[in-house]
């Protein structure tokens, strides 16, 4: 089976049998499964998808990892992340295990040289090409908790809790920020809310400090994660989920669906997943239920929104974001 991503073209080049070897934080590739090995990843998608295929694949807040043979780390576009993902190899596995770190030039994998020397972790370049680099070293104890990469901090009268790799991280988004400002005159003062694409929690904790009934969702496991450590820091009580959009919900509806859709996947532009949150929505929402969303201007939605609802409003528009507004009939 040939490798479809740049990265593992680079990989299955490599003389190396990464049969017992564990991924870290890799993206969709068939050519992974066929090669063998473990999965990492807090992407709910990726675990669900290995574990189908009968793989063994955790998530990075599991209790039990797989010793493996060496672990290769694809390098991700949040470089905190990368670091952070570092830091928990090295506490968490055996001194000495291989290390391979992989990622395209453009994602700045050249980095990793400067962040290994900094642990004081030895690198050399295995191979460069599809304007990919190659690294090897081994892990080693850094003596740096990895825990300390969390940050707390406030916004909207909030205490939030954020990781790497949590979209908005250590700061409230500016598209965030003009949602917020439009939800008290749309929301009910009661009834049951889904947060979807819930980040850091700060919409969750806001809907929850409300007296709504909240559910969260992320497909992210750091998010889900950030946000349960939010709600907690606020003593406030919420459903949080690891989930692709709305799989797991079954035929729940709420009265109101809240979100600002990601609409990246690495640096490359999405529309799947927003497109696939507003044309479900309507399945998920009681009848005069509402879709509350965020999004950057320029993004195509008000297509999708018309099809989906039939209608829809614009809030707010500070030319940077929209907010738009659409309302289940009662026919849908």
């Amino acid at each position: 089976m040939k490798a479809e991503t740049p990265v593992c073209q680079l990989l299955q080049r490599q003389s190396t049998d990464y049969r017992d070897w564990l991924w870290v934080g890799p993206p969709g590739d068939s050519w992974l499964g066929s090669a063998g090995g473990h999965l990492l990843s807090a992407d709910r998608v990726r675990l669900h998808d290995w574990q189908t295929q009968g793989g063994v694949a955790s998530g990075p807040f599991a209790e039990d990892l797989p010793a493996p043979a060496g672990v290769v780390l694809f390098w991700p576009k949040a470089h905190a992340l990368g670091e952070w993902w570092l830091l928990w190899l090295c506490a968490r596995l055996e001194p000495g295990t291989p290390l391979q770190v992989v990622g395209e030039h453009q994602g700045g994998i050249k980095r990793v040289l400067k962040v290994l020397a900094a642990l004081g972790l030895g690198c050399r370049k295995l191979d460069s090409a599809r304007r990919c680099s190659l690294f090897a070293s081994q892990l080693d104890r850094v003596g740096i908790d990895p825990d300390a990469a969390w940050q707390q901090f406030e916004a909207a009268g909030l205490d939030l809790v954020s990781h790497p790799g949590v979209f908005g991280h250590g700061k409230l988004d500016d598209g965030t920020r003009l949602l917020l400002s439009q939800l008290d005159a749309c929301l009910p003062e009661q009834g049951a809310v889904l947060d979807m694409g819930c980040g850091d929690g700060i919409l969750a904790a806001w809907l929850a400090r409300r007296g709504l009934t909240v559910t969260a969702v992320d497909v992210n496991g750091f998010a889900v994660e950030a946000t349960r450590r939010t709600l907690a820091a606020n003593d406030l009580v919420g459903e949080v989920c690891h989930a692709d959009l709305y799989a797991g919900l079954g035929d729940r509806r709420f009265q109101a669906i809240v979100s600002n859709p990601p609409f990246h996947q690495e640096r490359a532009v999405d529309h799947g997943p927003a497109g696939r949150l507003i044309a479900e929505a309507p399945e998920h929402l009681e009848p005069g239920g509402q879709l509350l969303m965020v999004a950057n201007a320029f993004l195509p939605y008000p297509d999708l929104l018309e099809r989906a609802f039939g209608g829809f409003e614009i809030l707010a528009d500070d030319q940077r974001f929209r907010v738009y507004r659409a309302v289940k009939r009662p026919e849908l």
